[in-house]
Protein backbone atom coordinates (compact mmCIF):
# COMPACT_ATOMS: atom_id res chain seq x y z
CA UNK A 1 0.00 0.00 0.00
CA UNK A 2 1.59 3.24 -0.90
CA UNK A 3 1.00 6.48 0.98
CA UNK A 4 1.96 10.12 0.86
CA UNK A 5 5.44 10.61 1.94
CA UNK A 6 5.51 12.09 5.52
CA UNK A 7 7.50 15.37 5.35
CA UNK A 8 5.66 16.49 1.74
CA UNK A 9 2.69 16.09 3.37
CA UNK A 10 3.31 17.90 6.39
CA UNK A 11 4.94 20.47 5.18
CA UNK A 12 2.17 21.32 2.48
CA UNK A 13 0.18 21.17 5.76
CA UNK A 14 1.97 23.12 8.63
CA UNK A 15 4.77 24.85 6.62
CA UNK A 16 5.60 27.09 8.99
CA UNK A 17 5.44 24.59 12.55
CA UNK A 18 8.39 23.66 13.92
CA UNK A 19 9.91 20.14 12.91
CA UNK A 20 12.48 20.11 14.17
CA UNK A 21 14.18 22.40 16.81
CA UNK A 22 13.44 25.85 15.07
CA UNK A 23 13.65 24.27 12.01
CA UNK A 24 10.38 24.53 10.33
CA UNK A 25 8.49 22.27 8.13
CA UNK A 26 8.83 23.82 5.04
CA UNK A 27 13.05 24.80 5.76
CA UNK A 28 12.95 21.04 6.58
CA UNK A 29 11.23 19.92 2.99
CA UNK A 30 13.73 22.60 1.22
CA UNK A 31 16.82 21.21 3.16
CA UNK A 32 16.05 17.18 2.15
CA UNK A 33 15.10 17.95 -1.77
CA UNK A 34 18.58 19.71 -1.92
CA UNK A 35 20.67 17.20 -0.08
CA UNK A 36 18.23 14.36 -1.93
CA UNK A 37 19.57 16.14 -5.42
CA UNK A 38 23.00 15.47 -4.03
CA UNK A 39 23.06 11.83 -2.94
CA UNK A 40 25.06 10.73 -6.39
CA UNK A 41 24.66 6.89 -6.90
CA UNK A 42 22.11 6.46 -4.48
CA UNK A 43 19.88 4.06 -6.53
CA UNK A 44 16.34 2.76 -4.74
CA UNK A 45 16.47 0.12 -2.03
CA UNK A 46 20.47 1.05 -1.31
CA UNK A 47 21.30 1.16 2.08
CA UNK A 48 22.43 4.60 3.07
CA UNK A 49 24.40 4.98 6.68
CA UNK A 50 23.41 7.85 8.19
CA UNK A 51 27.01 8.80 10.05
CA UNK A 52 25.75 12.46 11.30
CA UNK A 53 25.56 13.46 15.21
CA UNK A 54 22.06 13.99 16.20
CA UNK A 55 20.41 17.37 15.32
CA UNK A 56 18.75 19.06 11.94
CA UNK A 57 21.35 17.77 9.85
CA UNK A 58 20.35 14.28 10.52
CA UNK A 59 16.41 15.09 10.38
CA UNK A 60 17.79 16.56 6.66
CA UNK A 61 19.45 13.43 5.71
CA UNK A 62 16.72 10.86 6.91
CA UNK A 63 14.17 12.17 4.97
CA UNK A 64 16.35 12.67 2.00
CA UNK A 65 17.36 9.07 2.07
CA UNK A 66 13.41 8.53 2.00
CA UNK A 67 13.11 11.05 -1.06
CA UNK A 68 15.72 8.52 -3.35
CA UNK A 69 13.98 5.55 -2.35
CA UNK A 70 16.94 4.17 -0.35
CA UNK A 71 16.83 2.59 2.80
CA UNK A 72 18.41 4.87 5.97
CA UNK A 73 20.98 3.15 8.38
CA UNK A 74 21.82 5.23 11.02
CA UNK A 75 24.82 4.86 12.94
CA UNK A 76 26.12 5.62 16.27
CA UNK A 77 29.52 7.69 15.66
CA UNK A 78 30.23 6.05 19.10
CA UNK A 79 31.27 2.72 17.40
CA UNK A 80 34.07 1.41 15.31
CA UNK A 81 33.52 1.01 11.53
CA UNK A 82 33.53 -2.68 12.31
CA UNK A 83 30.94 -2.58 14.72
CA UNK A 84 28.33 -0.28 12.74
CA UNK A 85 25.56 -2.07 10.76
CA UNK A 86 26.35 -2.62 6.61
CA UNK A 87 25.64 0.27 4.01
CA UNK A 88 26.02 0.56 0.50
CA UNK A 89 26.74 4.48 1.08
CA UNK A 90 28.20 6.38 3.67
CA UNK A 91 26.54 9.96 4.44
CA UNK A 92 29.10 11.35 7.04
CA UNK A 93 28.19 15.19 5.91
CA UNK A 94 25.33 16.73 4.69
CA UNK A 95 25.44 17.20 0.79
CA UNK A 96 24.54 20.59 -0.97
CA UNK A 97 22.99 19.50 -4.01
CA UNK A 98 21.01 21.29 -6.45
CA UNK A 99 18.25 20.10 -7.82
CA UNK A 100 18.09 22.31 -11.15
CA UNK A 101 21.16 20.92 -12.40
CA UNK A 102 21.05 17.75 -14.50
CA UNK A 103 22.12 15.62 -11.89
CA UNK A 104 19.82 16.96 -9.24
CA UNK A 105 16.86 16.05 -12.00
CA UNK A 106 16.14 13.00 -10.11
CA UNK A 107 12.61 11.76 -10.16
CA UNK A 108 11.69 11.49 -6.15
CA UNK A 109 10.13 9.80 -4.17
CA UNK A 110 6.95 10.91 -2.83
CA UNK A 111 5.13 8.38 -1.36
CA UNK A 112 5.69 5.75 1.00
CA UNK A 113 5.61 2.21 0.45
CA UNK A 114 4.15 0.59 3.94
CA UNK A 115 5.59 -2.98 3.07
CA UNK A 116 9.08 -1.32 2.20
CA UNK A 117 11.75 -1.30 4.22
CA UNK A 118 12.69 2.59 5.85
CA UNK A 119 15.42 2.23 8.04
CA UNK A 120 17.69 -0.59 9.40
CA UNK A 121 18.19 -0.12 13.47
CA UNK A 122 20.95 -1.66 15.54
CA UNK A 123 19.94 -3.16 19.52
CA UNK A 124 20.91 -1.56 21.90
CA UNK A 125 22.99 -4.03 22.57
CA UNK A 126 22.35 -4.78 26.68
CA UNK A 127 22.05 -8.24 27.03
CA UNK A 128 24.93 -9.19 24.47
CA UNK A 129 25.55 -8.26 20.60
CA UNK A 130 24.07 -5.93 18.90
CA UNK A 131 22.37 -6.95 15.97
CA UNK A 132 20.73 -4.79 12.82
CA UNK A 133 16.70 -5.37 12.36
CA UNK A 134 14.86 -4.04 9.91
CA UNK A 135 11.62 -1.90 10.05
CA UNK A 136 9.42 -1.26 7.37
CA UNK A 137 7.30 1.99 6.98
CA UNK A 138 4.33 0.27 8.47
CA UNK A 139 5.85 -0.74 11.60
CA UNK A 140 6.20 3.19 11.50
CA UNK A 141 3.69 4.35 10.80
CA UNK A 142 1.39 1.74 13.12
CA UNK A 143 3.93 2.45 16.25
CA UNK A 144 3.27 6.48 15.59
CA UNK A 145 -0.07 5.79 15.24
CA UNK A 146 -0.59 3.08 18.45
CA UNK A 147 1.77 5.26 20.57
CA UNK A 148 -0.09 8.96 20.02
CA UNK A 149 -3.63 6.55 21.15
CA UNK A 150 -2.22 5.29 23.97
CA UNK A 151 -0.55 8.34 25.65
CA UNK A 152 -3.79 10.27 24.11
CA UNK A 153 -2.10 13.03 22.72
CA UNK A 154 -4.33 15.74 22.09
CA UNK A 155 -2.61 17.00 18.88
CA UNK A 156 0.71 17.86 17.74
CA UNK A 157 3.52 17.47 20.45
CA UNK A 158 7.00 18.99 21.67
CA UNK A 159 8.83 16.10 21.92
CA UNK A 160 12.11 16.33 23.83
CA UNK A 161 14.69 13.97 22.50
CA UNK A 162 17.63 13.27 24.45
CA UNK A 163 18.08 9.57 23.43
CA UNK A 164 20.25 8.07 20.45
CA UNK A 165 19.15 8.87 17.27
CA UNK A 166 20.93 5.74 16.07
CA UNK A 167 18.67 3.31 18.14
CA UNK A 168 14.53 2.85 17.93
CA UNK A 169 13.60 4.67 20.91
CA UNK A 170 15.15 8.17 19.72
CA UNK A 171 14.42 7.91 16.01
CA UNK A 172 11.04 6.92 16.82
CA UNK A 173 10.86 10.79 17.67
CA UNK A 174 11.86 11.86 14.94
CA UNK A 175 9.80 9.79 12.65
CA UNK A 176 6.60 10.33 14.96
CA UNK A 177 6.93 13.71 14.58
CA UNK A 178 6.70 13.86 10.82
CA UNK A 179 3.72 12.02 10.47
CA UNK A 180 1.78 13.41 13.19
CA UNK A 181 3.03 17.05 12.32
CA UNK A 182 4.72 17.73 16.25
CA UNK A 183 8.21 19.07 16.95
CA UNK A 184 11.52 17.03 17.75
CA UNK A 185 13.34 18.83 20.38
CA UNK A 186 16.36 16.87 19.91
CA UNK A 187 19.51 17.01 22.15
CA UNK A 188 22.68 15.46 20.63
CA UNK A 189 23.81 14.06 24.25
CA UNK A 190 22.76 13.55 27.61
CA UNK A 191 23.09 16.44 29.85
CA UNK A 192 21.35 16.98 32.71
CA UNK A 193 21.35 20.50 33.10
CA UNK A 194 20.19 21.26 29.73
CA UNK A 195 17.27 18.45 29.12
CA UNK A 196 16.44 19.84 32.68
CA UNK A 197 16.11 23.82 31.43
CA UNK A 198 14.50 22.45 28.85
CA UNK A 199 11.22 20.79 30.38
CA UNK A 200 10.88 23.79 32.60
CA UNK A 201 11.50 26.81 30.11
CA UNK A 202 10.97 25.25 26.26
CA UNK A 203 6.60 24.28 26.21
CA UNK A 204 8.17 20.13 26.25
CA UNK A 205 4.61 18.21 26.12
CA UNK A 206 6.66 14.32 26.06
CA UNK A 207 10.05 13.28 26.83
CA UNK A 208 11.18 9.89 26.65
CA UNK A 209 13.84 8.73 29.48
CA UNK A 210 15.02 5.36 31.35
CA UNK A 211 14.85 5.33 34.68
CA UNK A 212 17.83 6.20 35.51
CA UNK A 213 17.73 9.40 33.64
CA UNK A 214 14.64 10.82 35.61
CA UNK A 215 16.07 9.87 38.60
CA UNK A 216 18.71 12.44 38.02
CA UNK A 217 16.57 14.88 36.91
CA UNK A 218 14.61 14.49 39.71
CA UNK A 219 17.87 14.55 41.77
CA UNK A 220 18.51 18.17 40.09
CA UNK A 221 14.99 19.81 40.72
CA UNK A 222 12.69 18.74 38.28
CA UNK A 223 9.47 20.55 39.48
CA UNK A 224 5.90 20.33 38.36
CA UNK A 225 6.93 21.45 34.88
CA UNK A 226 4.86 23.55 33.23
CA UNK A 227 3.97 21.77 29.89
CA UNK A 228 4.80 18.43 30.36
CA UNK A 229 1.79 15.58 29.67
CA UNK A 230 3.79 12.86 30.39
CA UNK A 231 7.18 11.66 30.74
CA UNK A 232 7.45 8.19 29.09
CA UNK A 233 9.73 5.97 30.82
CA UNK A 234 11.49 3.02 29.07
CA UNK A 235 14.52 0.90 28.76
CA UNK A 236 12.91 -1.64 31.65
CA UNK A 237 11.37 -2.21 35.13
CA UNK A 238 10.73 1.34 37.21
CA UNK A 239 11.74 1.33 40.54
CA UNK A 240 8.92 2.17 42.66
CA UNK A 241 10.81 4.67 44.36
CA UNK A 242 11.45 6.43 41.72
CA UNK A 243 7.68 6.69 40.40
CA UNK A 244 6.90 8.34 44.26
CA UNK A 245 9.36 10.55 44.09
CA UNK A 246 7.94 11.68 40.45
CA UNK A 247 4.05 12.08 41.32
CA UNK A 248 5.62 14.03 44.77
CA UNK A 249 7.08 15.84 42.19
CA UNK A 250 4.39 16.85 39.88
CA UNK A 251 6.19 15.20 37.09
CA UNK A 252 3.26 12.77 34.94
CA UNK A 253 4.68 9.43 34.28
CA UNK A 254 3.92 7.06 31.88
CA UNK A 255 5.90 3.77 31.91
CA UNK A 256 5.81 1.74 28.56
CA UNK A 257 7.70 -1.73 27.38
CA UNK A 258 9.21 -1.82 24.05
CA UNK A 259 12.53 -3.05 22.10
CA UNK A 260 13.88 -2.94 18.24
CA UNK A 261 12.06 -5.36 16.77
CA UNK A 262 8.84 -3.81 17.54
CA UNK A 263 9.30 -0.67 16.37
CA UNK A 264 9.92 0.69 19.81
CA UNK A 265 6.68 1.19 21.72
CA UNK A 266 4.69 -2.10 22.85
CA UNK A 267 2.65 -1.58 26.00
CA UNK A 268 2.36 1.54 27.07
CA UNK A 269 0.23 3.35 30.46
CA UNK A 270 -1.77 6.24 29.88
CA UNK A 271 -0.13 9.51 31.34
CA UNK A 272 -0.13 9.61 35.22
CA UNK A 273 -1.30 6.29 35.72
CA UNK A 274 0.65 5.47 38.97
CA UNK A 275 -0.03 1.51 39.18
CA UNK A 276 3.59 -0.77 38.83
CA UNK A 277 3.10 -2.25 35.69
CA UNK A 278 4.35 -1.15 31.80
CA UNK A 279 -0.04 -1.06 30.64
CA UNK A 280 -1.84 -2.28 28.16
CA UNK A 281 -0.50 -3.40 24.42
CA UNK A 282 -1.23 -0.66 21.85
CA UNK A 283 -4.10 -1.30 19.75
CA UNK A 284 -2.32 -2.61 17.13
CA UNK A 285 -0.20 -5.19 18.67
CA UNK A 286 -1.28 -8.13 20.10
CA UNK A 287 1.15 -9.82 23.57
CA UNK A 288 1.01 -13.04 25.30
CA UNK A 289 2.90 -14.63 28.07
CA UNK A 290 4.62 -18.35 27.91
CA UNK A 291 4.53 -20.71 30.68
CA UNK A 292 8.23 -19.66 31.69
CA UNK A 293 6.77 -16.14 31.87
CA UNK A 294 8.63 -15.14 28.67
CA UNK A 295 6.77 -12.53 26.74
CA UNK A 296 5.80 -12.84 22.70
CA UNK A 297 4.59 -9.62 20.65
CA UNK A 298 2.95 -9.75 17.48
CA UNK A 299 0.95 -7.38 15.42
CA UNK A 300 2.02 -4.52 12.63
CA UNK A 301 4.25 -3.03 14.42
CA UNK A 302 6.35 -5.76 14.24
CA UNK A 303 9.54 -6.08 11.77
CA UNK A 304 8.66 -7.50 9.16
CA UNK A 305 5.36 -8.06 6.82
CA UNK A 306 3.93 -10.86 8.89
CA UNK A 307 1.76 -9.50 11.34
CA UNK A 308 1.07 -13.22 12.16
CA UNK A 309 4.12 -13.77 13.23
CA UNK A 310 4.59 -14.07 17.48
CA UNK A 311 8.38 -12.78 18.21
CA UNK A 312 10.08 -13.91 20.92
CA UNK A 313 11.26 -10.92 23.06
CA UNK A 314 13.70 -12.75 25.25
CA UNK A 315 12.05 -10.66 28.50
CA UNK A 316 10.06 -11.71 31.39
CA UNK A 317 6.88 -10.80 32.21
CA UNK A 318 3.08 -11.56 33.35
CA UNK A 319 -0.08 -10.42 32.10
CA UNK A 320 -3.02 -9.00 35.21
CA UNK A 321 -6.78 -9.59 34.30
CA UNK A 322 -6.42 -6.68 32.75
CA UNK A 323 -4.60 -7.23 30.21
CA UNK A 324 -1.51 -5.27 31.68
CA UNK A 325 1.62 -5.85 31.34
CA UNK A 326 4.75 -6.35 34.15
CA UNK A 327 8.13 -6.41 33.48
CA UNK A 328 10.18 -8.87 35.34
CA UNK A 329 13.93 -8.75 33.23
CA UNK A 330 15.51 -10.50 30.88
CA UNK A 331 15.84 -14.34 30.46
CA UNK A 332 19.44 -13.74 29.80
CA UNK A 333 20.00 -11.75 33.42
CA UNK A 334 18.16 -14.64 35.66
CA UNK A 335 20.34 -15.96 38.59
CA UNK A 336 19.46 -19.38 39.53
CA UNK A 337 20.66 -19.34 42.58
CA UNK A 338 20.16 -23.12 44.64
CA UNK A 339 17.50 -23.75 41.98
CA UNK A 340 15.60 -20.42 42.55
CA UNK A 341 15.25 -17.97 39.72
CA UNK A 342 15.95 -14.47 40.33
CA UNK A 343 15.42 -11.23 38.64
CA UNK A 344 17.81 -8.78 39.12
CA UNK A 345 15.52 -6.18 38.62
CA UNK A 346 13.36 -7.00 41.76
CA UNK A 347 16.80 -7.00 44.12
CA UNK A 348 17.45 -3.57 42.11
CA UNK A 349 14.04 -2.37 43.72
CA UNK A 350 14.24 -3.07 46.95
CA UNK A 351 17.96 -1.64 47.21
CA UNK A 352 16.54 1.41 45.61
CA UNK A 353 14.02 2.25 48.40
CA UNK A 354 17.20 2.69 50.95
CA UNK A 355 17.65 6.23 51.19
CA UNK A 356 21.28 6.59 50.76
CA UNK A 357 21.18 4.35 47.38
CA UNK A 358 21.00 6.68 44.08
CA UNK A 359 21.44 3.77 41.49
CA UNK A 360 22.42 -0.25 42.12
CA UNK A 361 22.71 -2.98 39.37
CA UNK A 362 22.77 -6.72 40.55
CA UNK A 363 24.36 -9.75 38.89
CA UNK A 364 24.72 -13.19 38.93
CA UNK A 365 28.24 -14.48 40.12
CA UNK A 366 29.39 -18.45 40.04
CA UNK A 367 29.10 -19.66 43.89
CA UNK A 368 30.38 -23.04 44.68
CA UNK A 369 27.78 -23.90 46.99
CA UNK A 370 24.48 -22.48 44.88
CA UNK A 371 25.93 -22.53 41.56
CA UNK A 372 25.64 -18.48 41.21
CA UNK A 373 24.82 -15.96 43.98
CA UNK A 374 23.18 -12.05 43.83
CA UNK A 375 25.87 -9.68 44.02
CA UNK A 376 25.07 -5.98 44.12
CA UNK A 377 27.17 -3.16 42.80
CA UNK A 378 25.65 0.56 44.04
CA UNK A 379 26.21 3.99 43.90
CA UNK A 380 25.39 6.37 47.32
CA UNK A 381 23.90 9.06 46.95
CA UNK A 382 26.67 12.23 48.04
CA UNK A 383 27.08 12.64 51.71
CA UNK A 384 25.38 9.39 52.60
CA UNK A 385 26.59 6.50 54.23
CA UNK A 386 25.60 2.58 54.79
CA UNK A 387 27.29 -0.17 55.15
CA UNK A 388 26.85 -3.37 52.92
CA UNK A 389 25.38 -5.84 55.63
CA UNK A 390 22.98 -2.25 56.49
CA UNK A 391 21.92 -2.64 52.62
CA UNK A 392 21.57 -6.31 53.14
CA UNK A 393 19.32 -6.38 56.10
CA UNK A 394 17.22 -4.06 54.34
CA UNK A 395 16.68 -6.19 51.36
CA UNK A 396 16.11 -9.18 53.86
CA UNK A 397 13.33 -7.17 55.37
CA UNK A 398 11.92 -6.82 51.57
CA UNK A 399 13.09 -10.15 49.63
CA UNK A 400 13.10 -13.62 50.40
CA UNK A 401 16.58 -14.72 51.82
CA UNK A 402 17.33 -16.49 48.80
CA UNK A 403 17.46 -12.93 46.69
CA UNK A 404 19.00 -10.65 49.60
CA UNK A 405 23.15 -10.17 47.86
CA UNK A 406 25.87 -12.12 48.94
CA UNK A 407 28.20 -9.08 48.19
CA UNK A 408 27.35 -5.73 48.65
CA UNK A 409 29.96 -3.17 46.68
CA UNK A 410 30.28 0.06 46.32
CA UNK A 411 31.65 1.63 43.42
CA UNK A 412 31.68 5.06 41.59
CA UNK A 413 29.62 4.51 37.87
CA UNK A 414 27.76 1.84 36.89
CA UNK A 415 28.20 0.63 32.22
CA UNK A 416 25.43 1.90 30.90
CA UNK A 417 24.33 2.61 26.82
CA UNK A 418 24.09 6.08 25.26
CA UNK A 419 20.40 5.65 26.35
CA UNK A 420 21.39 5.44 30.43
CA UNK A 421 20.02 1.48 30.18
CA UNK A 422 21.92 -0.48 32.31
CA UNK A 423 24.56 -2.49 30.80
CA UNK A 424 24.57 -5.22 33.04
CA UNK A 425 27.08 -7.79 31.02
CA UNK A 426 29.66 -4.83 31.33
CA UNK A 427 29.07 -5.60 35.25
CA UNK A 428 32.13 -7.41 37.12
Amino acid sequence: MLIDAWLPRAAAAHPDRPAVGALTYAELERAARRAAAGLDGVLAGDRVAIALPPGEDFAVALHAVWRRGAVAVPHDLRLTEAERPAADHVLGELPAGDPSTASGRFAPVLTHDLDAPAAVIQTSGTSGTPKPVGLTFGNWLWSALGGASALRSPGPERWLCTLPLSHVGGLSILIRSAITGGTAVIHERWDTERALAALMEDDITIVSVVSTTLARLLDAGLQDPPALRCALVGGGPVPPEIMRRAAAAGVPVSQTYGLTEACSQVTTQRPGDVRPDAGTPLFCTRVRVEADGGIQVRGLTVNGTDPARWLATGDLGRLDAEGRLTIVGRKADTIVSGGENIAPAEVEAALAEHPAVAHAAVLGRPDPEWGEAVHARVILRPGSEVTPDELRAHCAARLARFKVPKEVRFVDDLPRTASGKLLRRSLT
